[in-house]
């Protein structure tokens, strides 16, 4: 019997006869319709993944706090002593630290603001005409923020007492904006030690676009605060004191937190060599001074605890005596050999504590 034949239409129309039975004849000729789907092997190299630029950069602190583990651990063991001795000790301690630290950092700044001045501005709200305002407000901004009030993590623009104007233009980016970004990279990183977040914090001051007013000033005082979140006797960790040698802001985070690390350990055995030299001072003027009666005399002794540097009128308007009872007992402390003058001059002399 002669085989039939079926005719297959084709996408053109075109008739293509085919015999049955021979199927493989049958999908020779059919080479060009379509297959079945196969799946290609997937043997290509995977693609870089994008990772959130948070992420990345808290990895690059975080590599680099493993690698300085040992130092860290150190470091932070100082800080912890010094926070045991301050909370063991008496408030004037902090006052006093909270004012070289301040010091120092209007120098590391450039506002270069001495011991004197900021004495009289924060005790008295005296300034000359030679000084710049600006500084001074930055510097006495430090000096309350190093010695207590609510940290950074409660509310960053209150800490800072920055806020936006009512009228902002419509291509300015508003500071809370900018605040939020710093603080959720903060936030995040809560894995990190608060001594490496706050190195890192630092350093991601300007980036963040925090870096307007009194950028270096503002960045250091909140990093302090943030390393010593734990604590409970010092208020901050000194970063100032020694050099400010951890401030210097160049490299990648492993540079960067080596540096801080020896500066803040620098700092701290300089706060306290302070406090060393101090409590041997109080010791001894309390010995020299028990002949004498009066409260001046004790109150004059406390005054020099709290701050590096005290003239007359301070010590007037601080304890409450009378010019005559004050300039008296600070001569005799002079002759004493328990406070000795440093300005050199007749007038707006200033004492400190002979040590």
């Amino acid at each position: 019997m002669k085989p039939q034949a079926s005719t297959l239409t084709d996408d053109f129309d075109d008739p293509i006869i085919t015999r049955e039975g021979d199927e493989e004849t049958h999908e020779e000729d059919l080479w060009f319709l379509p297959g079945p789907l196969e799946e290609e092997p997937d043997d290509l190299p995977s693609g870089p993944r994008a990772e959130p630029p948070d992420t990345a950069v808290i990895d690059d602190w975080a590599k680099a706090e493993g690698v300085h583990a040992a130092r860290l651990a150190r470091v932070a063991g100082r800080l912890g002593a010094l926070d045991d001795r301050l909370l063991r000790g008496p408030e004037g301690w902090r006052h006093r630290l909270a004012l070289i630290e301040a010091a120092d950092l209007s120098w590391f700044a450039g506002d270069r603001v001495s011991s004197d001045r900021l004495a009289l501005w924060v005790s008295m709200r005296l300034s000359g005409t030679q000084d710049d305002p600006n500084a001074l407000a930055r510097v006495g901004w430090a000096v309350r923020r190093l010695t207590g009030g609510p940290g950074p993590k409660v509310d960053l623009a209150a800490f800072l007492d920055r806020r936006d104007p009512e009228n902002i233009e419509d291509s300015a980016e508003r500071f809370e904006d900018r605040a939020g970004g710093w603080l959720e990279v903060m936030t995040a990183a809560t894995d990190l030690h608060p001594i490496t977040r706050a190195c890192m914090g630092f350093h991601l001051w300007s980036l963040a676009g925090l870096g307007q007013n009194g950028d270096q000033i503002e960045a250091a005082v909140t990093a302090s605060r943030i390393a010593v979140s734990d604590g409970s006797g010092a208020v901050f960790a000194p970063l100032g004191m020694g050099g400010a040698g951890g401030l210097r802001a160049f490299g990648l985070p492993l540079e960067r937190l080596d540096r801080w690390l020896d500066g803040m350990d620098c700092a701290i055995l300089t706060a306290m060599r302070t406090l060393d030299d101090v409590e041997k001072w109080a010791e001894r003027a309390r010995t020299v001074m028990a002949q004498l009666s009066g409260r001046t005399p004790v109150a004059l002794r406390r005054t020099f605890s709290r701050w590096p540097l005290v003239s007359a009128p301070m010590a007037e308007a601080m304890i409450g005596a009378s010019r005559a009872a004050v300039q008296s007992n600070l001569n005799w402390m002079e002759a004493s050999g328990l406070i000795r003058e440093v300005t050199g001059q007749g007038r707006y002399r200033m004492w400190c504590i002979a040590t």
